[in-house]
């Protein structure tokens, strides 16, 4: 036994320090900033990232990887994804993270791939979806002050993100995962309630969670009105302008939060949002990538916003103020179409990128082939008396006025 015993602490040994050199290298795993040379450091060079967004919540799971890879191709070394609370957490306390709904799974492709990740997990998204990503049932409480300090409304952000960064912890850079930088709320500075305290309370919950090495950003419009609500210490200042922006006096009103440190355009504008009953948005492909071009010229960073925009599923389409709805479509004009196909855009955008960093080799996946489903019969259901049981579970709900959605329990 005793010879036994010491062969398998022989073979014990450096498996032990095999581990804990990989503990080590992962220790030296680092994202940060330099504010003496205006840039970011990973593991300690400097870095600057060329990312996308795309939302998962708009790409049905089946083609996450499709368009991931599409958008590696095209030269970008990140992506970036909003969260959307909505999406899963459909009723208090009844939490969606499967399917289409894994957004670990999601994270987990992109590092897979290659892809460094900018996550902006809200609360509060707008990505001109279903109220910002903001839950419905937050407004039974009639009286509730939304992305507020609202003693209602933060218990139920707080429980929320005791759900979600616990699940993304393990998923940051400095833990073995793509997870670079963390947005903390979305252009807070043109909402009206300008509450530095619900900042203070995001920015506090958020280093709970995901540690205090964890670097957590804003991004707000180019006015300095807008960064004077945004912005807040302890939290790194981005804007956000597209292709008809003078981008020299854009980075100028960035240096006015942040005198040092890298410049970032959080959201470059490919294309535009639509509007029910406008013509479909589309911004020129030599605009966006002339603009790309300058912005990449003075070492900036940059989230092409969007990259592919996808489809507004079921009821999930936003609205804006004053009152104009957004379709299914959030195709956004952007490098890849709403279907994931290949556009002018799509190269004229890796043109860019490659002049100024190595973009992969070898085939880029083709466009989705179609196919021609000819007539489609439809057959009736029911009547919508006969599914009252279905659309109002609850029963009847009787009143001398007009109720809001949310009042009838839909």
């Amino acid at each position: 036994m005793p010879g036994v015993v010491r062969i398998l602490s022989l073979l014990l040994v450096p498996l032990l320090l095999g581990s804990a050199r990989g503990l080590h290298n992962a220790s030296q795993r680092t994202f940060e900033i330099d504010y003496g040379h205006n840039c970011f450091l990973k593991d300690g060079q400097p870095f600057r990232y060329i990312s996308g967004s795309i939302h998962y919540f708009r790409v049905p799971r089946f083609y996450w990887k499709d368009r991931l890879l599409k958008m590696k191709m095209a030269g970008l070394n990140a992506i970036q994804t909003y969260v959307a609370w909505n999406f899963h957490e459909p009723q208090p306390g009844q939490y969606e993270f499967t399917g289409d709904h894994d957004v670990e799974h999601f994270i987990q492709l992109a590092h897979e791939l290659g892809l460094l990740v900018i996550l902006r997990p809200g609360p509060y998204i707008c990505a001109e979806w279903d109220m910002g990503g903001l839950p419905a049932w937050l407004l039974e409480k009639e009286s509730i002050v939304l992305r507020s300090c609202d003693p209602d409304y933060l218990a139920a952000v707080d429980k929320w993100l005791g759900i979600l960064l616990p699940k993304m912890r393990p998923l940051l850079y400095q833990n073995g995962g793509p997870i670079i930088t963390v947005q903390v709320e979305n252009e807070y500075g043109s909402y009206y309630t300008c509450d530095y305290n619900y900042l203070r309370f995001l920015q506090k919950r958020f280093h709970y969670h995901l540690g205090e090495d964890v670097l957590l950003f804003t991004t707000d419009g180019v006015h300095e009105s807008l960064l004077q609500c945004g912005a807040l210490q302890g939290l790194y200042a981005t804007v956000d302008f597209g292709a008809d922006v003078n981008i020299t006096a854009a980075f100028l009103i960035q240096r006015k939060s942040e005198p040092q440190g890298p410049l970032v355009n959080s959201e470059f504008y490919t294309g535009w949002l639509d509007h029910w009953g406008q013509p479909h948005s589309t911004v020129k492909t030599k605009a966006v990538a002339s603009s790309l071009h300058d912005i990449l010229s003075r070492g900036a960073s940059v989230n092409m916003y969007m990259f592919i925009g996808g489809t507004n599923f079921a009821y999930w389409n936003g609205a804006n103020t004053p009152y104009q709805a957004q379709p299914t479509s959030y195709d956004y004009d952007a490098p890849l179409s709403e279907a994931g196909d290949l556009s002018e855009k799509y190269f004229a955008v890796r043109d860019v990128i490659q002049q100024f960093e190595k973009v992969p080799e070898g085939p880029i996946p083709p466009s989705t082939p179609k196919f021609a489903y000819g007539k489609v019969g439809l057959k009736k259901l029911k009547t919508v008396e006969e599914a009252l049981d279905i659309l109002c579970p609850s029963g009847p709900v009787k009143s001398v006025y007009p109720l809001t959605f949310i009042q009838v329990k839909q």
